[in-house]
């Protein structure tokens, strides 16, 4: 903030009155403008360390969110991998037992054919 200062002449008692005045707001108007400065920056310093908080508190809620979401795709991976496991060897009795089936339905089948060959039947 500039003001227009007057130059007093000498021996001039009211000018030089009203020049110290003037000099005098001057110096009070500089002050309260560094107070204003100062309390904006002390207001934000004090900011600094919520707004730190926050930013943190942001950031480990995020990691935790992609972590919980990870720990699901997995979980259910691996189910799944569990369940195909289960199939698979559910899959693999049923061909051994159907193996058995059939190989007591061959000795059976060989029998008859060769009793039909031999005309027993």
């Amino acid at each position: 903030m500039k003001q227009n200062v007057t130059i007093p002449e000498k021996g001039d008692r009211n000018v030089s009155t009203l020049y110290q005045k003037d000099h005098v707001q001057q110096v009070l108007d500089i002050e309260k403008q560094a107070q204003a400065i100062y309390d904006a920056a002390m207001h934000e310093a004090e900011q600094f360390p919520k707004r730190a908080e926050q930013e943190a508190k942001a950031l480990m809620d995020k990691a935790r969110a992609d972590a919980e979401g990870e720990a699901r795709q997995m979980l259910s991976q691996a189910q799944a991998e569990e369940e195909s496991a289960r199939l698979l060897a559910q899959a693999q009795e049923d061909v051994r037992r159907m193996e058995v089936i059939a190989m007591s339905n061959f000795d059976r089948a060989v029998s008859f054919i060769l009793d039909r060959v031999a005309g027993r039947e």
